[in-house]
């Protein structure tokens, strides 16, 4: 109360006393919207834009790919797709140093694509793979951190829930975000195996071959096996993928298209059930209430940031950096980097990207 008294009487403004009690229980984004009005550095004007953000928020029909697509990796987590693929490739690989590595990596990649969010692929693969290669002798800290870095695949591979939130925050097509992200995820997949590769020359009793006993099959049946396994999944993103890059449908219609792909995919394989319905249901409900609540607090938290000139700060602070474009992609990558250490992604596209994209086009 006292802070805000010497803010009015330091404005100019007329003193009146706002708070019988101190400013507890009020956010920090709140506190700075009261302390700016006082100060004359915001301009209530700008909270009438509030209702409209909100609106806007639950009428964007972008967004509303999130649960079709949330849905279809929640139906394909648990049909038993990523148990019959990883069980065709670890016999494929199994032979060669890391071979189970290998095909976690691999299936990881297309459960990646076919799930959309990181916490489902990892899940998804965790719990098909680590007893496997717990069993066969492979090193803890390998094997989690395969899993793990296979699973951050789906944060970039298309279709993506990032690559959504993303084209909506940047104002871009999800097309062109998709075909964006193509490279930089095939090259992602890459440097796990090159890795893999790497340490199964420099120390291969941490990733031990199958043994002989453990190859079930080696014929021309597992070939066959394992293409029965992907070739369903991939032929669902190739539909899924193809037809927002040809223009055929927008991305609410390609994840509406994907999610009954899903279904008709677990009745092939014939586990489609109540149960299952219900447990993705439940899952897309809960991701999508998630993110739209956290993209409604970064509207709020957005508009009093521009209100208070903040934007601009942010730009000028930025486009002094030395090393222009090149520098300013460095500090990016460092900031997001240590700030993943403590907010999830969606607290970074909705806060963080709004804010770095303007110092992006400017330079």
């Amino acid at each position: 109360q006292r802070q805000l008294e010497i803010a009015m009487a330091l404005s100019g403004a007329p003193r009146f006393i706002l708070f019988d009690e101190p400013a507890a229980g009020l956010s920090p984004t709140e506190r700075r919207e009261l302390i700016g009005i006082l100060t004359g550095h915001f301009d209530p004007v700008f909270l009438q834009a509030l209702p409209l953000r909100f609106f806007g928020i639950l009428s964007n029909e972008l967004l509303l790919a999130i649960p079709f697509f949330t849905f279809m990796g929640a139906i394909l987590e648990r049909s038993g797709l990523a148990e019959d693929m990883l069980e065709g490739a670890g016999q494929l690989f199994g032979p060669l140093p890391g071979g189970i590595a290998y095909a976690v990596v691999l299936v990881g990649a297309v459960m990646a694509a076919i799930t959309g969010t990181v916490a489902a692929s990892v899940i998804a693969m965790a719990m098909v793979s680590l007893p496997v290669m717990m069993r066969y002798g492979y090193n803890m800290r390998i094997a989690t951190g395969v899993i793990a870095a296979a699973g951050t695949t789906a944060q970039l591979i298309p279709p993506s829930l990032v690559l959504i939130i993303l084209a909506d925050q940047l104002g871009r097509s999800v097309g062109d975000m998709y075909l964006g992200a193509i490279g930089p995820s095939l090259m992602q997949i890459a440097i796990f195996l090159i890795f893999i590769f790497v340490v199964s020359l420099v120390k291969p009793h941490l990733m031990p071959p199958l043994p002989p006993e453990a190859r079930t099959d080696r014929s021309l049946g597992l070939l066959l096996r394992v293409a029965k396994g992907m070739l369903p999944s991939l032929v669902l993103i190739f539909l899924v993928l193809g037809t927002i890059f040809l223009g055929l449908a927008t991305p609410t219609e390609a994840g509406a298209m994907g999610a009954v792909g899903a279904m008709l995919l677990a009745i092939a394989h014939g586990r489609l059930s109540r149960p299952l319905v219900r447990q993705a249901m439940a899952s897309t409900m809960r991701i999508t209430a998630m993110v739209v609540f956290i993209l409604i607090g970064a509207t709020v938290f957005s508009l009093i940031f521009q209100g208070m000139d903040g934007a601009r700060w942010i730009e000028h602070l930025l486009t002094g950096l030395p090393g222009g474009a090149i520098g300013f992609l460095i500090f990016v990558n460092i900031f997001v980097f240590f700030l993943a250490f403590f907010l999830d992604f969606f607290e970074i596209a909705f806060i963080l990207v709004p804010l770095l994209a303007p110092v992006a086009q400017a330079l």
